[in-house]
């Protein structure tokens, strides 16, 4: 099938890479494929993923039995003659499979999906998709702490540890993308076999599938939160995100071929033109090869001196083409851009893209829109420097205070962003964060910058899919729903934003939500110290809010309350 084959935009989000998978395992998993027909052979492992991922809560049973109904459906829509037109739903599997829910008067969770099953084909696998819980702490039956079990399973052959492994993993994880699925079944079939024959069990399961458990565990995140992007944000955004991935993976590739890049077996066909990087990745089999070039090194940055950004920015045509073809032009500028500049994170090229296009639609009403316009080089230059400098400031901050009281830091500044999220999960934000700030600081300047955009733009996908899932509060509502490309910048001015430009009771009610915390923080500490707080904030207010960098001004000011106890 032609749409099991193609490589979506969701896998390129995957770039992250898994160094600890032995080669020594994918070499021999790789012997367990046949080579080029390997998805379409796999077609009832594809749909077992795709009903796993949608309906959680089925049994392994379950789930059999709805895909068996499913290619059946399919059989018969091949054995039609030439002359006789299949359904409309047999020329897509996923639209199958969503109207066989919706008419299936026995489906398990019917009622769940009802409003679902209610609204147009359109709307309708969005609407599934936000039904969709991922890691919703399903147990897992292969525990590496019972190796075992597991044998003795993949022994009996009752169910193949392969067709296990991908219903756990696909229930628990219902957004990775199903090929990548495919691949860690290969290799957590082989790791099994190979540990069975083991004296010490334990420790090979542990060296050869915890690797696979944490590379799962990582993609998902990425995996999720591109698809959140595709569902909250329009269809320009998404496009916007996959033409810059796929362009930093291969910057030499014309505009034209951007959009064939999404399949695995043009980019083998054309590598000698678009990439050396991927000959070795070429000559594997799927799925194998799709995995191999998502995680291969962006390729070397091409000589493009010779068409320089400036008919962008100084052409007199720009305003028409823009007026003209707005999609396409801005397109070309985003593929331009990205081109020119793999050293920046995705999150900072689509800032660049927003503040072109925001440039553009007030600089095309004017008498003399080229005056307005020619600007856009400096305009693009300040957005970068403003990014680099808030990923610098939160390194030299973490410098200057240390780990621990950097980490109180975050939770003093997040509870007042957000005081409506429980203790533990205002931890378990802060940590994550605090944890992204000590991977990526001490590398040099330029990975450091795309390591802190890279970890921000996860950690708060996930703060505003909490939001999404139970309303926090409406300056976090913003934050998350305005501009997927300035969420981060958002974020880091939220604090600074409300305590300027707020009014006498709500800075008085600011203070009293500072008290409370720090008591609760600091329950034995003395009357006066708390006193002192409260008016050094009040003075804090006022210096940083008259300062020419106000929000460096509050991150070093705020992190000191805890330390006034020390």
């Amino acid at each position: 099938m032609k749409t099991v084959r193609s490589i979506s935009f969701l896998i390129f989000f995957s770039y992250i890479k898994c160094q600890t998978l032995q080669r020594s395992l994918l070499d021999a998993a790789m012997q367990q494929t046949n080579g080029q027909n390997y998805l379409e052979e796999n077609l009832k492992a594809v749909t077992n993923i795709m009903v796993a991922q949608f309906l959680q809560k089925l049994t392994y049973e379950e789930v059999r039995i709805i895909v068996q109904e499913l290619l059946d459906l399919t059989e018969k829509c091949k054995s039609l003659k030439s002359h006789e037109l299949p359904s409309e739903s047999c020329h897509q599997l996923m639209t199958t499979f969503l109207e066989h829910i919706c008419n299936n008067e026995g489906m398990a969770d019917k009622r769940v999906f009802s409003d679902c099953c209610n609204i147009n084909k359109t709307a309708r696998h969005k609407c599934f998709l936000l039904h969709k819980k991922d890691d919703a702490g399903y147990s897992e039956i292969f525990q590496i702490s019972n190796p075992e079990q597991i044998c003795e399973m993949d022994k009996e052959n009752q169910v193949p540890v392969k067709d296990q492994y991908i219903y756990e993993t696909s229930r628990k994880h219902p957004f990775v993308y199903g090929p990548t699925i495919l691949t860690m079944s290969v290799c957590y079939e082989t790791a099994v076999q190979s540990c069975c024959q083991e004296e010490n069990k334990t420790e090979c399961f542990q060296t050869k599938l915890e690797p696979i458990k944490k590379y799962v565990r990582e993609i998902s995140l990425r995996h999720h939160h591109l698809c959140e992007i595709g569902i909250k944000f329009n269809h320009r955004v998404a496009t916007a995100v996959e033409l810059v991935l796929l362009t930093k993976k291969q910057p030499k590739a014309n505009f034209s071929e951007i959009a064939k890049l999404q399949l695995m077996d043009y980019i083998c066909s054309k590598q000698a033109i678009l990439s050396s990087k991927f000959t070795p990745c070429c000559e594997l089999p799927e799925p194998f090869r799709g995995e191999c070039i998502i995680n291969s090194e962006n390729d070397d940055k091409p000589d493009l001196s010779s068409l320089p950004l400036r008919r962008f920015t100084e052409d007199q045509s720009v305003c028409k083409q823009f007026t003209d073809k707005q999609d396409f032009f801005l397109q070309r500028f985003l593929y331009e851009y990205s081109r020119r500049h793999p050293e920046l994170a995705v999150p900072v090229i689509l800032r660049v893209d927003t503040v072109y296009q925001s440039l553009l639609g007030k600089c095309c009403k004017l008498e003399n829109p080229l005056e307005c316009y020619s600007h856009g080089e400096g305009i693009f230059q300040r957005v970068v420097r403003e990014s680099h400098e808030r990923v610098k400031n939160q390194c030299d901050l973490r410098e200057k205070l240390g780990d621990s009281n950097f980490h109180d830091r975050l939770v003093v500044l997040y509870t007042k962003k957000a005081p409506q999220l429980s203790a533990q999960e205002l931890i378990v934000l802060t940590k994550n964060m605090a944890a992204a700030t000590a991977k990526c600081c001490p590398l040099n300047q330029e990975r450091q910058f795309v390591c802190m955009e890279d970890s921000a733009k996860l950690i708060l996908g996930a703060l505003c899919r909490r939001h999404e899932a139970e309303p926090i509060n409406a300056a976090v509502g913003h934050c998350c729903d305005d501009s997927y490309a300035f969420r981060k910048p958002c974020f880091d001015d939220l604090l600074k934003e409300d305590l300027c430009k707020a009014p006498e009771e709500e800075l008085q009610t600011e203070k009293q939500k500072l008290l409370s915390n720090l008591v609760k923080q600091k329950p034995n500490a003395a009357e006066m110290q708390f006193q002192s707080i409260i008016v050094n904030f009040a003075h804090l207010v006022e210096i940083c809010c008259q300062a020419e960098k106000s929000e460096t001004c509050f991150q070093e000011e705020v992190s000191l309350f805890p330390c006034l106890f020390s």
